[in-house]
């Protein structure tokens, strides 16, 4: 979403395996030992991806948050919350080696048989309104399941159930925004287990 809103930003690349940053130990500064976080001057540390992308939305000029306390925003939030907690969290799986995504065969499977019915129901909604959550409007919450299509793909999850989302996932990957974070992040992370 900075980049998408034109907002100024410096990125630190984070080694969630051993826990440093360019300054040392992470946990130092993120005792939750994960990313996202986003510091915003003197404010306090943000993390959450959900929290930080209502965030971002409020430093824009105009803001591309819809007004507070109507249908609108509380569609939005509810969309954040809906893929923090049913999507993301179960993305990540309880039996990892040396990544936070499965890597294994059966942590795979495991993972696929909780995400695939979240994802059947995302799937249904953008059939109904499509090609973006909140209907033909780009919302905050989009970039947020991206990165969960963008994890399908990694993990070579089929989309043959989810033309939607797989129409979503190539919109996305569209956009000059995500183009240029695509760059700027470079190769992902290996997927094979780590050898002690």
């Amino acid at each position: 979403m900075l980049e998408e809103l034109g907002l100024p930003y410096h990125l630190e690349k984070v080694d969630l395996d051993e826990k440093t940053w360019s300054q040392g130990n992470y946990n130092q500064l993120n005792p939750k030992s994960y990313v996202p976080a986003l510091q915003i001057d003197d404010r306090p540390l943000l993390t959450e991806c959900a929290v930080i992308l209502e965030v971002i939305g409020t430093l824009a000029t105009p803001s591309p948050l819809p007004p507070y306390n109507t249908a609108e925003y509380w569609e939005q939030r509810v969309w954040l919350n809906y893929i923090a907690t049913e999507l993301h969290k179960n993305f990540i799986s309880p039996a990892r080696y040396g990544n936070w995504l499965p890597n294994t065969p059966e942590t795979k499977a495991q993972v696929w048989t909780r995400v695939k019915p979240r994802l059947a129901y995302v799937e249904k909604v953008l059939a109904d309104r499509g090609p973006y959550l909140l209907g033909w409007e780009f919302s905050v919450a989009d970039p947020y399941l991206f990165v969960m299509t963008n994890w399908m793909q990694r993990l070579n999850y089929s989309f043959d159930d989810f033309p939607w989302l797989k129409a979503f996932d190539a919109t996305m990957r569209e956009r000059p925004a995500v183009q240029r974070v695509l760059q700027q992040e470079g190769r992902p992370h290996s997927l094979e287990a780590k050898k002690d």
